[in-house]
């Protein structure tokens, strides 16, 4: 970890100086929204190409984000096979449509939640949960403004009537708030902090989860049962919920345009995501062109 990261990749092309790429990368791992997606949410150019030469390379590509696994199996259709998707920020992880590792909420929680969201809704704050199972997502909202949120990353999700009472392993209970949720979703979940993590995943999101669970602690297990070491980890992130997962590897970048405590905890700092960062800087370390799908 390092206060101050190296511009390793601030302007394109190699500059004296530089620190000498990494040999023997076996993982890389990235973050979505903000990180490899650009600020319209749309993915690179150029990655299909990159991912079908790390594959011939026997180097891991893993997606890591608050998204449902079924959102980020859908963004990758085509290329997903090997690919292991690290889902709802951690707790659930998916390789070829076999779980590798989970970490359920106890009922309970929900049931406590969901309640709460409803009050501070009710107290004037435009804000919805989504309780996040391994089979779908579940909403009680049904307001046109807050499904189009949901959709961007809950391709399966339901409107029920009770979002306490749902029948499937819930996993997270995300919060979306259309203010600003550092603000105000969060110090209101102070409660649940706790016993439990309440993370700022978004400008708008929050995300409870058992304490046991984040990104990093999923890489952490990915990495244990691959033999795959913190110098052999490429990791990219920009926002709060990407902090543990930047600890899990010596090559840990944070966009330029990131959260400025994911700036201070990571050793690198790559071009922004609306920039290309995350291909330009796997390309420059592993010395690949940068192409177009």
């Amino acid at each position: 970890m390092s206060s101050t990261p190296s511009p390793l990749l601030t302007a394109p092309g190699d500059r004296p100086g530089d620190p000498a790429g990494p040999a023997g990368i076996r993982l890389i791992v990235t973050d979505m929204d903000g990180t490899l997606l650009d600020d319209a949410k749309r993915m690179p150019p150029g990655l299909r190409p990159l991912l079908a030469e790390l594959r011939r390379r026997g180097v891991l590509f893993s997606p890591a984000s608050g998204r449902q696994y079924a959102t980020l199996a859908e963004q990758f259709a085509g290329v997903e096979e090997g690919m292991v998707f690290i889902a709802e920020n951690g707790t659930y992880v998916v390789r070829d449509g076999e779980e590798l590792s989970s970490d359920p909420l106890e009922p309970a929680v929900a049931a406590r939640l969901v309640p709460a969201v409803r009050e501070l809704a009710a107290r004037g704050t435009d804000v919805g949960a989504v309780v996040c199972g391994k089979r779908s997502a579940y909403v009680e909202r049904s307001d046109e403004a807050f499904l189009a949120e949901v959709r961007k990353y809950y391709v399966r999700h339901q409107v029920v009537a009770d979002a306490a009472a749902v029948d499937d392993d819930v996993i997270k209970v995300a919060l979306f708030d259309f203010g600003a949720a550092e603000r105000t979703t969060a110090p209101a979940l102070a409660p649940f902090a706790a016993t439990h993590q309440v993370v700022v995943s978004g400008e708008h999101w929050v995300d409870v989860m058992n304490r046991t669970a984040d990104k990093g602690a999923a890489v952490r297990r990915l990495q244990r049962d691959l033999g795959i070491s913190a110098a052999q980890t490429l990791v990219f992130g920009d926002y709060l919920n990407d902090l543990e997962m930047l600890d899990t590897a010596e090559w840990s970048f944070a966009m330029a345009n990131a959260h400025p405590e994911v700036i201070r905890r990571a050793r690198h700092l790559a071009p922004s995501n609306n920039d290309n960062g995350v291909l330009r800087t796997i390309s420059r370390l592993m010395r690949l062109p940068v192409g177009r799908d």
